[in-house]
């Protein structure tokens, strides 16, 4: 493994961990408040991945909770379709990025119109859609008038390999989506409503030109902002580099020795780490924090399964000894856990995992378990802290109550001191 001839630290474990926690706000007082503290956590992150499984919260509202003291859903959808600071676009598969990074990623959407070229008849199509938007406002694919199925031979869609035969109606509107003429207006559920991005979208970011026409220094700042967003990385094979486009592991050599002798990135060793970790060297201060200080307000919080913390689970593993598998597509006879389990964080360290489950119509939380780590020690300061942290969790879901087949729990729940 390459390293690199950079001023650098030398952190004992504990510290990494303290220093990656305070960078995401997941340690200490809250550093994000409110929808201002959403938007200035999703800006230091790049993007936060979307999903749209809803068992507790969408995976980028259950992203935000964790971090933004006071964080309601409806923060990020006005955010999303009423402010328009953010927009939900592809970056690390399907993610929320703000508005102002949108012409960093036109070389994608000039690859969607260059393969749209291959299907005949797919402009016919997509002027059809556009003029019926114009006129009639926000459509989802049940609605637009467009009749019949598409068979993609090879992929346009530059959000992912994908191929076969869709509804008309829904390809077109997806590939608009994809080239950017069109954004999503609004959600009602996992329904996507589109409309043209020229209505929603400045028109000095819409079409501004790529501030990064070269392809590898394209690919060096999205290395440096994927970085950012987990906190420390090293330069290893990782998800946290997926949606990079045809990054190799030369390429990825050349952007950290590069990063680093440009001064963007700081070496960090880490004892007991074989490998060498980098930070963006903006984080200078924070790491000057955590050699000076050893103690941080411990917090009690739940991650999301695809959270940016997550997105390298090797690196968790080392750094935490923490093992986490999003068991969500195992098949229910091979799951170790649960269907949507979430990491359960308590101050610097990784106490377990928690699987719950909202039911809208009868606003309850159901807590179905929770399995502790090996190691831990569950004292009554820590389950205090899991009982508060379970009722934010509960008022986050609109939930009104909190269900578990656990007595220490149900006990804990029913004392609200």
């Amino acid at each position: 493994m390459l390293e690199y001839a950079v001023p650098g630290f030398t952190l004992t474990n504990r510290q990494a961990r303290q220093f990656i926690l305070l960078r995401h706000g997941l340690l200490g007082e809250y550093r994000f408040t409110g929808k201002q503290g959403a938007l200035d956590f999703v800006r230091q992150a790049g993007c936060i991945q979307f999903d749209p499984v809803d068992v507790c919260g969408k995976n980028a509202e259950l992203t935000l909770q964790s971090r933004v003291r006071g964080f309601t859903k409806r923060m990020l959808y006005e955010l999303l379709y009423v402010d328009r600071k953010l927009v939900d676009y592809p970056d690390k598969n399907l993610s929320i990025i703000p508005t102002e990074d949108w012409p960093y990623f036109e070389r994608y959407r000039k690859a969607a119109r260059e393969g749209g070229k291959r299907f005949d008849g797919l402009d016919g199509l997509e002027a059809m859609a556009k003029a019926y938007i114009r006129e009639h406002g926000p459509v989802s694919s049940d609605d637009l008038p467009i009749e019949g199925s598409i068979r993609w031979h090879s992929s346009i869609h530059w959000s992912g390999n994908w191929s076969g035969t869709t509804k008309a109606a829904r390809s077109v509107l997806e590939h608009l989506y994809s080239t950017g003429e069109l954004v999503i207006h609004h959600k009602n559920g996992t329904r996507k409503f589109y409309d043209l991005a020229e209505r929603h979208i400045p028109p000095e970011i819409l079409r501004a030109p790529d501030p990064i026409p070269d392809e590898f220094r394209h690919k060096k700042w999205r290395i440096l902002r994927r970085i950012g967003a987990v906190g420390l990385m090293w330069n290893r094979p990782s998800d946290a580099w997926l949606n990079i486009w045809g990054l190799d592991s030369r390429e990825r050599d050349e952007a950290f020795r590069q990063l680093a002798g440009e001064g963007k990135i700081i070496a960090v060793r880490v004892e007991g780490l074989k490998d060498i970790l980098y930070c963006r060297s903006d984080d200078l201060p924070l790491i000057e924090t955590v050699l000076q200080n050893d103690r941080f307000k411990p917090r009690c919080e739940l991650i999301a399964p695809l959270d940016c913390l997550m997105w390298d689970r090797k690196l968790i593993r080392a750094l935490f000894g923490f093992d986490y598998t999003w068991e969500i597509y195992t098949p229910a006879e091979k799951r170790k856990y649960g269907h949507y389990v979430l990491p359960l964080i308590y101050g610097d360290s990784f106490v377990g995992r928690l699987e719950a489950a909202a039911d809208k119509k009868t606003c309850t939380l159901t807590v179905k378990n929770i399995w502790f780590e090996d190691n831990v020690k569950i004292t009554k300061k820590l389950a205090k802290a899991i009982g508060k942290c379970i009722k934010r969790f509960a008022a986050f879901n609109e939930c009104g109550n909190i269900s578990t087949e656990c007595d220490w729990l149900a006990e804990l729940l029913r004392d609200d001191t």
